[in-house]
């Protein structure tokens, strides 16, 4: 496990000052800002831990609400909405500076068996045969900006399946893209929780959804500042048990732009061909004047 990894678990090792509410902190990101999935990851841990172990979450809904400050603490308020028999519901408020950055609704299940299918998995090439980031960035990016974002992506092994957006700018492509990701390092002994690998690939899962968006319209993104953009809100559905540290297919498209506003959606695959996730995402996608 590198120290990348190891500072992300930590990240996610929530401060419990009071019943039902936690205290996070933040890393550097690429932006002056809190980064959107650091902040949903964490406030899924501040509900999963007022949670009984044997109910893993199914599903979450947020709301990006304000810019987060990397440099001041997070407090987490954990709202218990329902404790039912199969079911029990979390909201958890993120507060900075008095006001509220960030809004969750989570819910978990017990397990039990009932009608089982999926749709079929997606064709791609073995993630062992892509470029990693340290490999690939330096090609298309200045050095200053491939080494941030390097940074910022270190505890993740992330690879891309097609050229990234900030490859191939003013090049209009198909609004699809893939990567493949897992944990820089395995996960096991006392950290090795379902709900922290639920946790992970919700952090992850903030990184590249909008990516497609871009693809649409040549824009290389966040990264070569020709486009203004931020998450406004996310919604996952948890299908199937599986590990943030073996490999999954991040499948991602884009339907709609407008407004403003850009959509994408996704699936994650375990590398089994196993329908673990569903992702759906909207953010703020301007063209800068």
């Amino acid at each position: 496990m590198n120290k990348a990894l190891e500072s992300l678990l930590d990240l996610l090792d929530l401060e419990q000052i009071e019943e039902d509410i936690f205290r996070g902190v933040s890393r550097s990101a690429l932006v002056p800002r809190v980064f959107g999935g650091q902040v949903a990851a964490q406030a899924l841990v501040a509900a999963g831990r007022t949670v009984p172990a044997d109910r893993p979450a199914h599903s979450l809904h947020a709301y990006f609400l304000r810019a987060g400050d990397p440099g001041a603490p997070i407090v987490y308020t954990v709202d218990r909405i329902r404790d039912g028999r199969s079911f029990t519901t979390r909201r958890v408020v993120a507060v900075q500076h008095g006001q509220p950055i960030f809004h969750l609704s989570a819910s978990f299940q017990t397990y039990e068996e009932g009608l089982e299918h999926q749709t079929g998995m997606p064709s791609a090439p073995d993630p062992e045969t892509l470029p990693t980031a340290a490999e690939m960035l330096p090609r298309h990016l200045p050095q200053h900006v491939a080494d941030r974002l390097i940074e910022a992506r270190a505890a993740v092994d992330l690879r891309y399946v097609d050229a990234p957006p900030w490859a191939s700018v003013g090049q209009p492509r198909e609004p699809r893209s893939q990567v493949w990701f897992r944990t820089n390092g395995k996960l096991d002994g006392g950290i090795d929780e379902s709900l922290l690998h639920v946790c992970l690939a919700t952090y992850v899962s903030d990184m590249t959804l909008l990516d497609s968006v871009l693809l649409a319209h040549g824009r290389g993104g966040w990264a070569v500042g020709d486009v203004v953009g931020a998450s406004l809100d996310h919604a996952m559905w948890f299908h199937r048990p599986f590990r943030a540290d073996e490999w999954l297919l991040y499948d991602q498209e884009s339907p709609s732009a407008s407004g403003g506003r850009g959509l994408g959606q996704a699936r994650i695959w375990t590398r089994d061909g196993q329908l673990a996730v569903t992702v759906i995402q909207e953010g703020v996608v301007r063209v800068p004047r």
